[in-house]
């Protein structure tokens, strides 16, 4: 399969997904073309409830997709690494443990190979401390390994993913005509506005024109927009100015700005979405404007209990691996098959565990996982 070279319309295709989520299958397979993939993904994993599930995928058998979170993410050696994830940078299989360690686990044989599925270059969206959303590319063996290229497309498509996702998690436009989006945007709670590339606002619906009245985070001075973070301020009206150049020119800029708290404490987070083409286009031209700014309370970002527990205890990428499969899985010999490596590797990193923890029995390893996960199960 060729690359997808056009980057401009990929983009364009990749925002139009915010607003219409009936895109995002045929979206991800010109990502995957784009970065020299077989499939792509975008699902999420959750830390506390050791599962996770597939959004939109392309290329993914169904049958291997129902197997995954079925089976093989309970002992994927990649979730460790997912645990760890900066978000916005690409991590593969090698980012994560020794590549030839990885072809000897249960999740590659059982899962990977019958596919043909040799590499996997991932992005984290977003994460909160139980859960995290995630966008992938999967390399079949056609393909081989993931190269400095691929790093380097995907960090050009990566940051306009993950501002489409997070805005689609705000709204959803499909099939909305361009005269009825006033009273469709009236309908979301959020804050949005409609702004030039100077940042002069032409349209606002209702929690917008409220949060303006309130003044706490944004305000209308004469006809252009303010905030009360200065610095929020400047970042804004970079993308605002970027927007107005085109979808590309806006990059990194603006996919998630912390503005002022609220008076109540709450945190606030806003996203700019460009409206200089494809579906978007028409409301763009609707309101003489180009970007469309969103303004809703933000998640709280905070690690996740295994990453916590790693930090705590100084442990590494594979001791964490090695007590995560000894709590979930059970003795060394279990935890060995499941992660695919050999029983005295088990032993030597569990001994170190044992130190750095200042444990000495594989009771006390569960139990202290239950101390750092116990307030987050069940939420």
């Amino acid at each position: 399969m060729e690359p997808f070279e056009d980057l401009s319309v990929l983009i364009g295709d990749i925002y139009d997904a915010a607003i219409d989520r009936s895109l995002w299958v045929g979206v991800l397979g010109k990502c995957a073309q784009f970065t020299a993939g077989s499939a792509a993904a975008l699902f999420s994993k959750d830390a506390a409830r050791k599962s996770g599930n597939v959004v939109y995928d392309y290329g993914i058998d169904p049958k291997f997709r129902r197997l995954y979170f079925d089976k093989i993410a309970s002992f994927d050696p990649l979730t460790v690494g997912h645990y760890f994830a900066k978000i916005g940078e690409p991590m593969s299989v090698a980012d994560i443990m020794p590549y030839d360690e990885f072809l000897e686990t249960r999740a590659y044989l059982e899962w990977g190979r019958p596919q043909g599925i040799v590499d996997t270059l991932n992005v984290a969206l977003d994460k909160t401390a139980t859960s995290a959303a995630f966008f992938a590319i999967f390399r079949h063996e056609r393909q081989g390994r993931v190269d400095d290229e691929a790093r380097r497309r995907m960090r050009l498509i990566a940051p306009h993913v993950r501002r489409s996702v997070l805005i689609g998690n705000v709204i959803d436009l499909r099939a909305t005509e361009a005269g009825m989006l006033s009273d469709t945007l009236d309908s979301i709670r959020g804050g949005i506005l409609f702004v030039d590339a100077q940042g002069k606002i032409v349209y606002a619906n209702a929690r917008g024109h409220a949060l303006l009245a309130d003044g706490l985070l944004l305000r209308a001075e004469g006809q252009k927009i303010a905030f009360a973070d200065p610095e929020a301020e400047r970042a804004l009206y970079e993308v605002f100015l970027a927007a107005g150049k085109g979808e590309a020119a806006v990059g990194t800029k603006g996919v998630a700005v912390a503005l002022a708290q609220a008076a109540e404490g709450e945190q606030y987070v806003a996203h700019v979405l460009p409206l200089t083409s494809g579906a978007r286009l028409r409301a763009g031209a609707t309101y003489a404007a180009v970007a469309a700014l969103f303004v809703h309370k933000a998640t709280l970002n905070v690690p996740s209990p295994p990453e916590v527990l790693a930090r705590t205890y100084k442990l590494t990428p594979t001791e964490l691996r090695v007590l995560l499969g000894i709590v979930q899985v059970g003795g060394v010999p279990e935890t060995a098959i499941a992660l695919g490596i050999a029983e005295t590797t088990v032993k030597t990193h569990l001994r170190r565990i044992f130190d750095k923890t200042s444990s000495s029995r594989q009771a006390d390893l569960v139990k202290l996982v239950a101390i750092f996960s116990g307030p987050f199960d069940g939420e």
